[in-house]
């Protein structure tokens, strides 16, 4: 952990400064990444995410698991708004940089001293959400995933490195549980647009209703938790979302 002696730690707010922690912005999630990914959901190791409430004797037992997962979740904004607004759930965040991951642990660290018995529920792993989602949950695990600003991936010859797919669709919808709910947000209509079609189309979505969405705290969130979005927030940007609940097939 790092020490408040340390330059990269703020002295006011006693918290990781993020310009030591700086990445590119975007990752190749297709390219070849060295990390230890656990075979099964059975091998996550839960005391090391979660050491207050786990002992090293928890590991794929059948205790509490995690039920919320923020997909490419940057700087963990999304993350600490929602470890107090749902202090009971685990949550983790996903992340394939590696400096901005180290960033996320700092983060929570610090957030764990300064406020005893908080942010114990909150985690984060270095790893590919596009190639490891099984390795790490089982089926109807979660009941939230959250994938927030994504790597555009502008080009036609990459659109198969987007977050959001019809293929990758059927991933989520196997982790989460019936009832479960998918949030998605951009600044890129296009791709705003590419992630509501995917949705729409797949038969184990329904898209959320206006009035569910009004009254859906964690909605609020999407727009203003994040860097990305408090970024598109001060530039007077357009964002668009599609939130999509987890339902049976229809047979």
């Amino acid at each position: 952990m790092l020490k408040e002696g340390n330059s990269k730690i703020s002295k006011s707010t006693h918290l990781p400064r993020k310009r030591f922690f700086r990445a590119r912005a975007h990752s190749n999630p297709l390219s070849d990444s060295h990390f230890p990914v656990p075979i099964s959901p059975s091998h996550v190791d839960y005391s090391v995410h979660f050491p207050q409430l786990f002992s090293s004797s928890d590991e794929g037992g059948d205790s509490k698991k995690i039920e919320f997962a923020d997909v490419g979740c940057g700087f963990g904004g999304l993350l600490i708004s929602l470890s107090t607004l749902f202090p009971q759930t685990l949550m983790i965040g996903m992340e394939i940089r590696d400096k901005v991951t180290e960033y996320v642990k700092e983060r929570i660290l610090a957030l764990r001293v300064a406020n005893p018995g908080q942010y114990q529920n909150v985690s984060v792993v270095r790893t590919n959400s596009m190639k490891y989602i099984p390795n790490y949950f089982g089926k109807g695990q979660l009941s939230k995933m959250f994938f927030l600003f994504p790597d555009p991936h502008f080009k036609e010859k990459n659109h198969r490195r987007r977050v959001i797919s019809t293929h990758l669709l059927d991933e989520y919808a196997y982790v989460l549980g019936i009832g479960g709910i998918i949030y998605t947000i951009t600044d890129v209509e296009e791709l705003g647009d590419w992630m509501n079609e995917c949705l729409e189309g797949h038969p184990m979505f329904e898209a959320i209703t206006e009035e569910e969405l009004e009254a859906d705290p964690v909605v609020k969130l999407l727009s203003s938790a994040t860097e990305e979005g408090q970024k598109v927030a001060r530039n007077e940007g357009q964002t668009f979302q599609a939130v999509y609940r987890r339902i049976a097939p229809s047979l």
